[in-house]
C-alpha cells in the first residue's frame, strides 16, 4: 500500500498517516500479520521526524489497529472476531466502511469530505466548551457547569480554541472577565455565551450564622479562590484569626480538616473533603448563569427523553 503526506495541509501528518493506515486495513489493502514500514523509513521517505511516525504507530496500537513485536517492528494486527471492538475502534470501522462504499461509488476524497462537514455542522452541538486560560478555574468551572445542567462539558485555553476543530460541536462559553480575549482568539462568525460570576454579597448572606470564634477552613487548588473566600468570610463577620488556609496541590492537604468547623471550598475540591467534615461549597458561576445554561440544554440541546425527566 502506497502512503502520501502533505506537510502543507491543516490535517497533522500524524493524523494523514494513522487514517491512510486504517483505512488501508479494513479496505484489506493491509492485510493481518502484514509488516508495516519502519519509523526509520518512512521520516526519510517524508523527510518528517521519527517521533512523528512512531507516536502514529502508538496511537493505531493503542485503538488496537497494529502491534509491535519485540526486535521485528510493527504488524497490523489480527482481530479476533469474538472479541466485541471498543466504541472508539467501533466507529474507525464505520467511517471507514462508510469512505470505502462512497469511494466505490465514484466519489472523491474532497467531495466526500465536504458533504460530510455539512452534515456535521446541521447536527446539534454535543457539548459546552468552556474556553479559560487558567487551567485550575477552568476544572472549577466545567465542574459547575456539569453539575448543574448534566450536559457534557470540555475546557481548553485560548490558544487551542484557535482550532475550528476543537470547537465541533461545542457550545462555547467563557467568563465575562475573558470575553474579549476570547472573542479574540476564535475563529470569525463563532459565538460565545458569556457566564457571569457570583456576587459575594450571595455568600455573605449564607455566612452571617456562624459563631464568630468557628474554626473555619478553606481549601482549593485555585489561589484566587482562596483569596476571593477569605474576603467573603471577612465580610460576613469571620475574625481572620479562626481562618486557615490549605492549598489542595500541596501533599496532605487532608491531614486536620476534621478539627475545623467549616470546611469551605470549591466545586473540585469538595468532592475529595473527608466524609464526616462540615463543608460548605462556594461557588464561582452565578445562580442565574447557571439558570441560563440550564434552559438552553433544555431548549436546544437535550432529547426528548432527557427533556422529560
Amino acid at each position: 500500500m502506497r502512503l502520501w503526506v502533505s506537510k502543507k495541509s491543516e490535517v497533522p501528518v500524524r493524523e494523514q498517516l494513522t487514517t491512510q493506515i486504517m483505512l488501508g486495513i479494513t479496505s484489506d489493502e493491509l492485510k493481518a500479520n502484514q509488516k508495516l514500514p519502519s519509523t526509520r523509513e518512512l521520516a526519510r521517505r517524508f523527510g518528517i521526524h521519527s517521533n512523528t511516525v512512531n507516536a502514529a504507530y502508538r496511537a493505531l496500537e493503542r485503538r488496537g489497529w497494529v502491534e509491535f513485536r519485540k526486535g521485528s517492528g510493527v504488524y497490523v494486527r489480527t482481530r479476533n472476531e469474538d472479541v466485541p471492538l471498543d466504541s472508539q475502534l467501533e466507529l474507525d470501522h464505520l467511517i471507514s466502511a462508510f469512505v470505502k462504499m462512497a469511494r466505490k461509488q465514484g466519489f472523491t476524497l474532497a467531495e466526500i469530505r465536504a458533504r460530510v462537514k455539512v452534515w456535521l455542522e446541521l447536527q446539534s452541538p454535543d457539548h459546552f466548551l468552556l474556553i479559560e486560560p487558567d487551567a485550575e478555574l477552568r476544572n472549577i468551572l466545567i465542574t459547575e457547569i456539569g453539575e448543574a445542567t448534566g450536559f457534557p462539558v470540555s475546557g481548553v485555553g485560548l490558544e487551542e480554541c484557535r482550532n475550528p476543530a476543537v470547537l465541533t460541536g461545542a457550545v462555547v462559553v467563557a467568563m465575562y472577565g475573558r470575553a474579549d480575549e476570547v472573542r479574540a482568539a476564535l475563529p470569525l462568525d463563532t459565538s460565545c455565551m458569556i457566564l457571569r460570576a457570583r456576587s459575594a454579597q450571595e455568600e455573605v448572606k449564607r455566612l452571617k450564622s456562624l459563631p464568630a470564634d468557628d474554626m473555619v477552613a478553606i481549601v482549593s487548588r485555585w489561589p484566587e479562590f482562596l483569596r476571593w473566600a477569605r474576603a467573603t468570610l471577612v465580610a460576613a463577620g469571620v475574625h481572620p484569626a479562626v481562618l486557615s488556609f490549605r492549598d489542595a496541590r500541596e501533599k496532605g492537604w487532608q491531614s486536620g480538616l476534621r478539627l475545623s468547623t467549616l470546611v469551605v471550598s470549591d466545586a473540585v475540591v469538595s468532592q475529595q473533603l473527608p466524609a464526616d467534615c462540615r463543608a460548605l461549597m462556594f461557588r464561582i458561576l452565578s445562580q442565574s448563569s447557571l439558570a441560563e445554561l440550564k434552559s438552553y440544554v433544555e431548549q436546544f440541546l437535550a432529547s426528548p427523553t432527557t427533556a422529560q425527566r
